[in-house]
């Protein structure tokens, strides 16, 4: 529990117990092992609290000042649902006061806590410690993360009781402080499921759902945590673009944990907030409901909705797919590439095939030579810039389908400050970077023809947007930005309104990028490759160019990262996992199935992509 804590004040042996209340959950499920033959994998559902659970312990007799400061810390790391025992280190004022979920500081090593009196003498009744480190992120009050840096200093002080002569501390810290390995012990990510705003509302397939990433306690009731979040609201940076199907101040009521029951169903009663709620609605909240628990856990096959006291609705998989898509569950039909004539060809996605054939259309017919391409989410239309960067091509995916004059020209002077690779959106409109230093833009046309709009980002965006990659909701957008020798990947919330001049034409803007890659200093291939996470190519500083997954908050998902490739160009991903990663790289096209290595499919193609 201790892997952060190091220094004076921390070092402190036998601070923590281990309860392992699950032992009976464990021993129950040996009962499926067979006792002979071959051993075999046995399908099981996992359930929640089958995990060790950790306390610290509190405060003994007489403890010195710099043992409570010790195992108040030690305390901020353990499974304590309410932080009980770490109150116990605290004043009663105190104790009332503080609000450890208002925020979480995650350090690089942990808090170092250094005594402010020169030898940490003990004469008097009152004493100071200053918490330290290097900041790595915080976690806000609506459990968002954030990636930060620079130096975390904040004072704490001590008190001695006249009457006990016992130390405590009556200034603690803002929120909990814990260091990375504690925090990345101790939290985990899970995404929240809301609605785009910009989207048609109650018609599929026309409705997105959109992941909002939030860190819950691991080992503390997780599924319930995270339903309170979803009954919250979506974060603050995501809330302008999406709307939740669950009334204001909808909340749980006459519970404290949520199980699901044998046949992995899951019921979940809300005060009387819900209780009028109709059945189109409510099939909204449950989908909202089952699309974030499925993503917690795969313990949870159907939700029932009760309020009011009368049951509202009920609702498995199939009928929340019904009611909302998800990039992770839209499966692809084909994998597209150039070959070696720089014409568009494509193979069946989800085999493992090694000849592709040219696409339906002009793009295929090898007349007009691509340097990138993109597809349309639906599969019916490509885009594809010229060999030389300068000009964007856009065409239907049918047998003869007619290739006509450039819907985009750059004035760029050289290819790399030209055009970026296009990007299709849910809405079937098409996004594009002028890289030209002259007039730097980002572009959007409307089902990817017509004249141009001119995407607004951010006041005091510095450097050139180099790529784009519109996710599968159609509300978030990863950019590539350049500056000087240093590239970042940056997150933005796409918005969409009415331009006040014409009244038709929708102003598209871009708000609040901020940083998915604060580890790395140069991003120079990047994919979207779930509904909160993407596959990148970069280099940290002084390091070697490396391949992983980064989450849109900046946060690094759990699990591998993906195998080693060297000399990668591009990457492309689906938001559906079972869907391979394919890269260009030195050796050509190649993909990377699921427990698998890396493998050729093309030795002299380029550019791969998925639809989007």
């Amino acid at each position: 529990m201790a892997a952060d804590r190091e220094g004076g004040a921390r070092r402190r042996p036998g601070r923590a117990a281990a309860y392992a209340a699950c032992g009976v959950v464990l021993l129950a499920g040996c009962a499926s092992m067979p006792d002979s033959g071959d051993l075999r994998g046995v399908e099981s559902t996992p359930r929640q609290d089958t995990q060790v659970r950790v306390f610290a312990m509190p405060p003994h007799e007489d403890a010195s000042s710099s043992e409570i400061v010790s195992g108040f810390l030690e305390a901020l790391t353990s499974d304590d649902p309410d932080y009980e025992i770490a109150r116990m280190y605290l004043t009663k004022e105190a104790s009332e006061n503080w609000r450890p979920l208002v925020s979480t500081m995650v350090l690089a090593d942990g808090p170092s806590a250094d005594n402010d009196r020169l030898g940490g003498r003990e004469e008097t009744d009152n004493l100071s410690y200053t918490l330290s480190g290097t900041k790595v992120a915080t976690v806000d009050g609506q459990q968002s993360y954030s990636p930060a840096s620079g130096e975390y200093s904040e004072s704490m002080h001590l008190t001695r009781d006249k009457k006990t002569k016992q130390w405590r501390i009556d200034v603690p810290p803002r929120g909990v402080v814990v260091g990375r390995s504690d925090f990345q012990r101790n939290y985990m990510s899970v995404d929240k499921y809301y609605f785009a705003t910009n989207t048609t509302l109650g018609t599929s397939p026309h409705t997105a759902a959109v992941a909002d990433p939030v860190y819950v306690r691991r080992n503390v009731d997780p599924m319930t945590q995270t339903v309170r979040s979803l009954l919250k609201g979506p974060t603050s940076w995501l809330n302008p673009v999406v709307r939740s199907s669950f009334p204001t101040g909808t909340a749980l009521k006459g519970v404290t944990t949520l199980t699901p029951d044998d046949q992995n169903r899951l019921t979940v009663p809300l005060n009387d907030k819900a209780a009028r709620v109709g059945p189109t609605k409510c099939n909204e909240m449950a989908a909202q409901l089952l699309f974030t628990l499925q993503n917690l856990t795969p313990t949870v096959d159907e939700v029932v909705l009760k309020a009011g006291g009368r049951q509202l609705c009920t609702s498995n998989g199939e009928q929340a797919e019904a009611v909302a898509t998800r990039g992770s569950v839209e499966r692809a039909d084909y994998l597209y590439l150039l070959d070696d004539k720089h014409r568009l060809v494509r193979l069946a996605a989800a085999t493992n095939g090694t000849s592709p054939d040219p696409v339906p259309g002009a793009l295929g017919d090898g007349g007009t030579q691509l340097k990138s391409a993109a597809v349309s989410r639906d599969e019916d239309m490509a885009a594809g810039v010229g060999l030389d960067g300068k000009n964007l091509y856009v065409g239907a995916l049918v047998a003869g389908g007619p290739l006509g004059d450039p819907e985009l020209t750059s004035a760029g002077k050289t290819e790399d400050e030209r055009l970026s690779a296009p990007s299709w959106d849910a809405q079937g409109d098409l996004w594009v970077a002028d890289r030209d230093p002259d007039n730097p833009r980002l572009l959007l046309l409307k089902e990817g023809v017509g004249d141009p709009v001119v995407v607004k980002t951010p006041p005091g965006l510095e450097g050139r947007i180099e790529s784009v990659r519109v996710a599968a909701d159609g509300v978030r957008i990863a950019l590539v930005v350049k500056q000087g020798d240093k590239s970042s990947l940056l997150i933005g919330r796409i918005e969409r309104g009415e331009d006040g001049k014409s009244g038709e034409r929708s102003a598209v803007s871009v708000h609040e990028l901020r940083s998915a890659t604060p580890e790395l200093e140069e991003v120079t291939a990047m994919s979207w490759a779930g509904d909160s996470r993407l596959v990148v190519v970069g280099r940290e500083k002084g390091g070697v160019q490396t391949l992983r997954y980064v989450q849109v908050d900046g946060s690094t998902p759990e699990g591998p990262a993906p195998a080693a490739l060297s000399g990668v160009k591009e990457i492309t991903a689906s938001e559906d996992a079972r869907l391979p990663l394919v890269g260009y790289s030195e050796d050509g096209v190649v993909r990377l199935p699921s427990g698998a290595q890396w493998q050729k499919v093309v030795a002299d193609g380029m550019a791969p992509v998925y639809p989007g």
